[in-house]
């Protein structure tokens, strides 16, 4: 069933907590309803938004066009073995709730990935990821509509051209698509991925290193270091971990002698944006009601009423002093409308 509301708030909706509005908010569960409503609409894409859960958005306006909310929840197992299963579901489920089922029920590979905030159909438009797992790793198919013609697609891994924090979703098909669901690949037999930060420490420290202990460790890790979006207006990591060249990374460490870099396959160094802004004094400042986290530098926040434009400001602001101090440029993560 397709509803349709003009000039409706989208504040519970943006995990900024921004009391923006749209011009036209849809919701659905129905591929049929949106394919119609495409038909008899013929909208201009430029003025079309799909929405989840709003957890890496950043509204710098009010929006004057269309915003349609997905509330695809359904989930089945399409197949499985000894060895794999195959999950498919619907892109408005949550997506930690999803994680949990899957941990439940000792299906491994997305269990680093609890508690990232948002929906099933977010996380392989920015291929989210934590703790040295990645969802691109695990999916195997997304299911959606091509909003200019409304035509089904069904996406392999390969087609999605997944990387860091980035998909085909993100680049070339941005806002030209509606995902539907995911199908994802998980293992039933035994396999984790503690090698991050003091990841396995954690978890042994609750005993078994077992699939449940490892979602108990990522959950406590997160809700130290990151603030509830639901208490707190934020969108979790605002920038990306620069890519910078060897040369460079060596040079700066001649500099910076505690930097931290994680060495990659081609030529790079991958540097914690995280660790620049901090050495570079940013923690807990704040600019009105935008601030810096206190707790982790790489997380801006809303502290009451600030508006996109106004953490867009702070955030132009460290980007300046990061490049000024360290001739790096950083790169933000957050999707801004």
């Amino acid at each position: 069933m397709l509803k349709v509301r003009k000039n409706i708030s989208l504040k519970a909706l943006n995990t900024f907590h921004f009391d923006i509005y749209a011009s036209e908010y849809i919701e659905t569960n129905s591929v049929k309803d949106i394919q119609e409503w495409l038909e008899t609409e013929k909208p201009d894409l430029k003025d079309v938004l799909v929405l989840g859960g709003g957890s890496n958005l950043l509204f710098s306006s009010d929006y004057s066009g269309t915003i349609i909310h997905p509330l695809f929840n359904d989930m089945k197992i399409i197949k499985e073995n000894d060895d794999t299963i195959l999950i498919e579901a619907g892109a408005g489920r949550v997506w930690d709730e999803f994680v949990e089922f899957c941990v439940n029920n000792k299906y491994y590979g997305i269990e680093n990935l609890s508690l990232i905030p948002g929906t099933i159909g977010a996380a392989p438009v920015q291929n989210i990821g934590a703790y040295g797992m990645e969802a691109g790793n695990v999916i195997e198919k997304v299911n959606g509509l091509f909003l200019d013609s409304g035509n089904e697609f069904s996406f392999s891994n390969n087609e999605c051209s997944f990387g860091y924090r980035k998909s085909i979703f993100k680049k070339e098909l941005k806002n030209r698509v509606l995902i539907t669901s995911v199908i994802f690949r998980l293992s039933k037999k035994k396999q984790f991925d503690l090698k991050y930060g003091h990841l396995e420490d954690k978890v042994k420290g609750y005993g078994e290193i077992t699939i449940a202990n490892v979602r108990k460790a990522v959950i406590s890790i997160r809700n130290s270091k990151l603030p509830d979006p639901v208490l707190t207006g934020n969108t979790g990591s605002f920038f990306k971990n620069p890519e910078i060249p060897a040369s460079m990374y060596h040079k700066l460490k001649t500099k910076f002698t505690n930097m931290p870099g994680y060495p990659l396959k081609n030529e790079k160094f991958k540097v914690p944006a995280g660790w620049l802004i901090d050495k570079a004094g940013w923690k807990g400042k704040r600019s009105g009601d935008a601030g810096v986290h206190h707790e982790q530098a790489l997380v801006l926040v809303n502290l009451g009423n600030a508006s996109g434009k106004d953490i867009l400001k702070l955030a132009s602001l460290i980007e300046k002093d990061i490049r000024d101090k360290f001739g790096i440029d950083l790169e933000k993560e957050v999707i801004v409308v």
